[in-house]
């Protein structure tokens, strides 16, 4: 090759490099290799260039300190990104930098809020404040997320707020705190607050309130022993007008503030209307193997000691124990329950019911001396050869169900939803007990989802996988078997892999040194 052509060669090469540098401002493109393609968005997000009239505009405040401190806002950028590629010039994306462009009164007072994060910087450790939230506009209308510091959600959350925004629609859900002494702002503020991120505007509903029929869905949490036929009659008359509705229930009293002393409910209609509909909660508790930990404090001739133990009555639900048929529960990635009932689904003509999950087939029940404190975990298993097997936790209801009250003539009734989950518990303080808040309040806002009939939505909220358990193994041998396997290759067969490969490429080496010496 002569020089002419090298120089040439070379030449195009840079051209080629140059051609391609520039493309980049108009052709956005990357290649995701990971499972489920968590980083590539799916395509209802797509597809949102057809329902967008006008322009959206998707302001990033970040700051630039954030963004060279940590990798995370450069991958909120590309995802953003990645939207205004797809959206056929109908979504815009501009990235600001709140301090650096003097707007940091305006931008909190959009209701995106500083933070205070450590930054490591030249061997020093200081406290920064930073941005990282969004602002999404389409005509006259606006959607704030306050914070932004995680990936999981982020396509989720874009979605449905420019799909409200674009629709103009209000993401209402009823609430009804069935327990009277349970107040929302405290017993359910984990749940408030991410029903908010999520997007949704929450109504509480007093008991005995009438209920709008526009409401797009409600949720009724405990009740059994104080909800009247009044409140009740409300909510069955929302419920046959195709209200959907998530009932989180107990068929067993827990005090918490006396010693977890527990007793059969006393219903007062709730546990009969449900039957009515098409399931049983059953007044047992359900005890299972997968189980969370409990810490609790005891007293022995003076001292005060603090135990550890795993408490049966707070079941792990697990991801292999739920109904991947299901779009609320088709990636599960656990439940914590607390003294969950058993269901037993009886539906009536007409009514389609399905099982969203259930125990281990190691679990058991207490159904008539119940034992909760977890010193006499013994007395627990009274119960335990009559009662061992899977045990019904989660059930959905379909179709145009028989009212439990008599309504006026011309009242005609329309197809509805229901979730019923055995436990009221699961979606409210307790939830802090244990490092599974992600999955509880993850399933109830794909069980939100599911009530309003955004079904492409919970499949992309179900893209976005959560960390599974790393004690899902319940089986105390085959745990141990796998133990044993796993400390095998971490400490023997990768420290042997390398060192072997490491010889063979040194002998290899010498051989080749010696053949050159030997040419010479």
């Amino acid at each position: 090759m002569s020089k002419n052509q090298v120089r040439i060669l070379a030449l195009l090469t840079l051209a080629a490099f140059v051609l391609a540098f520039m493309i980049t401002n108009r052709v956005f493109f990357r290649m995701d290799m990971t499972r489920g393609r968590a980083y590539t968005i799916s395509d209802v997000s797509r597809n949102l260039h057809r329902e967008i009239l006008d322009v959206v505009t998707i302001t990033y405040f970040v700051s630039d300190r954030l963004m060279y401190a940590h990798p995370l806002p450069a991958e909120i950028s590309d995802l953003i990104r990645e939207y205004a590629a797809h959206s056929r010039g109908r979504i815009r994306f501009i990235q600001r930098d709140p301090s650096r462009a003097e707007i940091t009164q305006e931008v909190e007072a959009l209701g995106i809020m500083p933070q205070r994060i450590q930054v490591v910087e030249r061997n020093e450790t200081t406290v920064a404040t930073v941005y990282s939230g969004i602002l999404i506009e389409y005509l006259d209308r606006e959607s704030v997320m306050p914070v932004v510091f995680s990936l999981e959600t982020l396509e989720y959350d874009l979605t449905s707020r420019i799909r409200s925004l674009i629709r103009n629609t209000e993401r209402v859900l009823g609430v009804i705190v069935g327990d009277a002494h349970k107040d929302w702002f405290s017993e359910y503020a984990l749940l408030a607050r991410e029903l908010f991120f999520a997007g949704f505007q929450v109504r509480l509903i007093r008991a005995g309130e009438e209920i709008p029929p526009e409401l797009p869905a409600l949720f009724v949490l405990g009740g059994t022993e104080d909800l009247d036929d009044f409140s009740l009659f409300q909510i069955d008359r929302y419920i046959i007008d195709g209200g959907n509705v998530l009932f989180a229930t107990d068929g067993v009293f827990i005090n918490v503030q006396n010693n977890f002393e527990a007793r059969a409910m006393q219903d007062q209609g709730l546990l009969a209307i449900l039957a009515n509909y098409g399931v049983i909660v059953n007044q047992a508790m359900v005890m299972d193997l997968s189980a969370l930990n409990i810490t609790y404090q005891t007293q022995n001739r003076g001292f005060t000691t603090i135990r550890t133990v795993r408490y049966p009555q707070w079941p792990a639900v697990l991801e292999e124990y739920a109904n991947r048929e299901h779009p609320i529960t088709s990636l599960f990635a656990g439940l914590d329950l607390f003294w969950a009932s058993p269901l037993e689904p009886v539906p009536p003509r007409g009514i389609e019911a399905e099982v969203l999950f259930t125990s281990t087939e190691h679990a058991w029940l207490q159904t008539r001396n119940f034992e909760t404190n977890p010193d006499f975990i013994l007395q627990f298993e009274a119960e335990l050869e009559e009662t061992r097997g899977i045990k019904i936790l989660g059930v959905t209801l379909s179709g145009v169900f028989p009212s439990a009250f008599e309504h006026e003539e011309n009242f005609e009734p329309r197809p509805s939803r229901l979730i019923v989950v055995g436990n009221s518990n699961f979606a409210g303080s307790f939830v802090q007990a244990s490092r599974g808040s992600e999955r509880n309040l993850d399933f109830i806002i794909k069980a939100a989802e599911w009530l309003t009939s955004d079904d492409d939505l919970i499949n992309i909220r179900s893209r976005e996988r959560l960390p599974g358990r790393l004690d899902r193994i319940t089986d105390p041998q085959r745990r141990d078997a796998v133990m044993t396997i796993s400390r095998s290759i971490n400490t023997i067969l990768i420290p042997l892999g390398v060192l072997f490969f490491g010889v063979f490429f040194v002998l290899r080496r010498a051989k080749a040194l010696r053949g050159h010496s030997g040419d010479i």
